[in-house]
């Protein structure tokens, strides 16, 4: 049976049909539905994990247990799993274990542009890169294949048009794999130093292994075309170099991007005259072909940034317009992120803004907090650096500086990294001020459920992690929990608590308002006494606009949550059921 599947749908039933075991992950676009996927097979055990180290750390154990194991996330989250990765290299595998990972041309939803394929060569792990949702079934299993047949971990590189974009996929039966039995190996699996040498001689066998492998391997397809241009290339690029540029061309589409096959490449290139070398991100495969003494024109006519198109390859390569790609004769207008109507986060950061605070600022929906008229986010770095950047701020400048300063972090992200950080402010004497934006749930991705919400991805009950006592039992003394709505309350307690002379949390309670069981009702409708101070247009609200020297509250976006009565000084909103 065929069906229309996304890529990451696509990849989940890949890890199905190979008769996964576990998987472990932590959402972050463009990867999230790979997981989300695969809660709906029952045979298969999934969780959402703090954050991706730990995620790794219990893919890589029930690899060792002797289960088929995955664990999925997006380019930055491999960043935060790096550390036990490079060291499973050295491990192996006893069943297959498979890391997805799903970079981010074009930043749709991440704060760089970073090229995968560098982790593969960096920790010497081999990296398969699909380029539909066929393939990404197939490289799927296969990965699992090779895994166990060469003792190793696999890479499978997505990116987010292969994650996003949806294409027919041949739905097969899944293979019946028994769980591998466990047998205690200090010598192969304790990395202390005596072991870990030992096995850095096995690592590099097994690369010059899979670089034979990939001389052959059939998911490295070339295409004779003629002879005067050849294009070397992978993944999504294949996909828009055969659209741009048809028969007129050969093509060698690398399904395994590292390692990448020598004499292979030679070959391809010695029966064209000139070799192009198209994959977006970083010069990768570019670089390779140089360093075997192919002569290829690569990043000379390509971008180092963002996604590539047909009509840029098209022209670059055979130097036409490519005119008969449709094109829209309107400009469409521009639609810059805002956060939501009724988002519990306005509310904080209309009071930040209000009082002029810095703000250290972190990876969530809450990013659109540096956005105007809002305006009041001073940094974003990375998951958990609002709190451990803010301490370092505050250790640059004094005490005074402290005392306006405060980081903002969601309650999911807080539990991803930011514990620690706290941590590291009360043990060095910190008076920071942190607040934690509990919206009860991992918004930004789509509604995950995390350790504070109390249930698991399948939707079970389990412990809820307690923010107030955590905090409490890190040594934070001064812990409180503020409606952000209710501003007058809130905008007293955030200066009493950065006014204090030792840590504080605030923890910001109000769930996220597009969740179900949030119900708000009614609209709000500005009355004709309005004074037109213009107060309720700097909750930068979608629903609210200015028409002329007039306020409009659109009624189609208006969900009645009720900030702007709140914020409104002369009292002329008001709600209507």
């Amino acid at each position: 049976m065929k069906k229309l599947m996304l890529g990451n749908a696509a990849v989940a039933r890949g890890a199905y049909e190979a008769g996964v075991r576990v998987v472990s992950s932590y959402p972050g676009t463009p990867s999230t539905e790979i997981t989300e996927n695969i809660v709906q097979y029952d045979e298969i055990y999934a969780e959402w994990a703090p954050n991706e180290k730990v995620a790794a750390e219990v893919a890589i154990g029930a690899s060792i247990g002797g289960a088929r194991a995955m664990s999925c996330m997006k380019h930055v989250g491999l960043n935060v799993m790096a550390d036990p990765v490079f060291t499973v290299s050295y491990t192996g595998v006893n069943a297959g274990l498979v890391f997805c990972v799903a970079d981010d041309p074009g930043m749709h939803s991440s704060q760089n542009e970073q090229d995968s394929r560098h982790y593969a060569k960096a920790s010497k792990i081999a990296m398969l890169e699909p380029s539909d949702s066929m393939e990404c079934k197939e490289f799927t299993k296969l990965a699992y294949k090779l895994s166990e047949e060469f003792d190793t971990p696999f890479f499978l590189r997505l990116s987010t048009r292969v994650s996003h974009s949806q294409s027919l996929v041949e739905l097969e039966e899944p293979d019946t794999i028994e769980l591998k039995p466990y047998e205690k190996n200090a010598a192969k699996y304790v990395m202390m130093p005596g072991n870990a040498i030992k096995r850095h001689v096995v690592v590099e066998e097994r690369i010059a292994a899979l670089t034979e492998y990939a001389e052959t391997a059939e998911i490295n397809k070339v295409e004779i075309n003629n002879n005067k241009i050849g294009v070397i290339t992978s993944g999504i690029s294949y996909m828009y170099a055969k659209e741009a540029l048809g028969e007129n061309v050969s093509y060698l589409k690398l399904g395994m991007v590292y390692p990448l096959p020598e004499k292979l490449i030679k070959d391809f290139a010695d029966k064209h005259d000139k070799v192009y070398v198209i994959e977006e991100l970083d010069p990768v495969i570019e670089l390779h072909c140089r360093s075997l003494g192919i002569s290829v024109i690569g990043k000379e006519v390509f971008t180092l940034q963002g996604e590539y198109t047909p009509r840029m390859i098209r022209k670059a390569v055979l130097n036409e317009s490519g005119a008969d790609f449709v094109e829209l004769e309107e400009n469409i207008p521009v639609r810059p992120p805002v956060m939501c109507a009724g988002c519990p986060h306005r509310g904080v950061f209309y009071v930040l803004k209000k009082l002029g605070l810095t703000v250290s600022g972190d990876i969530g929906c809450y990013t659109l907090g540096a956005v105007a008229p809002l305006a009041s986010m001073d940094t974003t770095i990375c998951m958990g650096a609002s709190v451990s950047a803010a301490l370092g701020m505050a250790k640059a400048r004094g005490k005074e500086f402290s005392k306006k300063l405060v980081s903002v972090i969601g309650d999911s992200t807080f539990i991803h990294s930011g514990i620690t950080g706290l941590i590291d402010i009360v043990y060095n004497k910190g008076i920071n001020t942190v607040i934690i934006l509990d919206n009860s749930i991992t918004g930004m991705t789509g509604h995950q459920d995390n350790p504070t919400t109390g249930y698991t991805i399948r939707g079970e009950e389990t412990k809820q992690v307690n923010l107030l006592t955590l905090c409490k039992a890190v040594g934070v003394e001064r812990v409180v929990v503020a409606d952000p709505f209710d501003v007058k309350n809130f905008e007293a307690v955030v200066k009493e608590e950065t006014s204090a002379e030792e840590p504080s949390v605030i923890i910001a309670q109000r769930p996220c308002a597009l969740l179900k069981t949030v119900k708000y009702t009614g609209h709000c409708t500005i009355g004709e006494d309005c004074k037109k101070c213009k107060v309720c247009m700097k909750l930068g609200c979608p629903a609210i606009s200015l028409c002329g020297d007039s306020i409009k509250i659109d009624l189609a976006q208006c969900n009645g949550c009720g900030l702007c009565i709140n914020v409104c000084p002369f009292g002329c909103i008001k709600k209507e059921d």
